[in-house]
């Protein structure tokens, strides 16, 4: 199981752990973003700091029909007990946790400050 809080900015946030290339994890905040349907976002600081290796150029079609290309990275997390790998998309913005990850889960949010954000595996 997999706990955070809310914000008092209304952000959903937990503590992920992130392998870097030296093999060492590294715990960050992330944002839970449900409206997100990719893994994680990271800034490319983060990115370049943790040593990531690029995979692909990835592309997304906005609301107003235009298309935006980003960089999109190999990377390691340590989800709910386990090292899984995932694709990380560069961003510049808070780290955010998409849906593609809590796919297989529960997730619960009480929206107030202070509030238990909990993802819990699906039986």
């Amino acid at each position: 199981m997999i706990l955070g809080i809310v914000n008092t900015d209304r952000e959903p946030i937990i503590n992920i752990q992130l392998q870097d290339n030296e093999w060492q994890l590294q715990e960050l905040p992330a944002v839970v973003d449900t409206g997100f349907n990719g893994w994680l976002t990271l800034p490319p600081k983060i990115i370049s700091l943790f040593g990531f290796q690029w995979k692909e150029l990835g592309a997304v079609i906005l609301a107003d029909g235009s298309e935006v290309y980003f960089d999109v990275y190999e990377a390691k997390i340590f989800w709910d007990g386990r090292l899984i790998a995932i694709h990380v998309d560069e961003s510049d913005s808070d780290p955010l946790v998409g849906m593609a990850l809590m796919y297989g889960f529960r997730i619960l949010i009480e929206d107030l400050d202070g509030g238990l954000v909990q993802i819990e595996r699906i039986q």
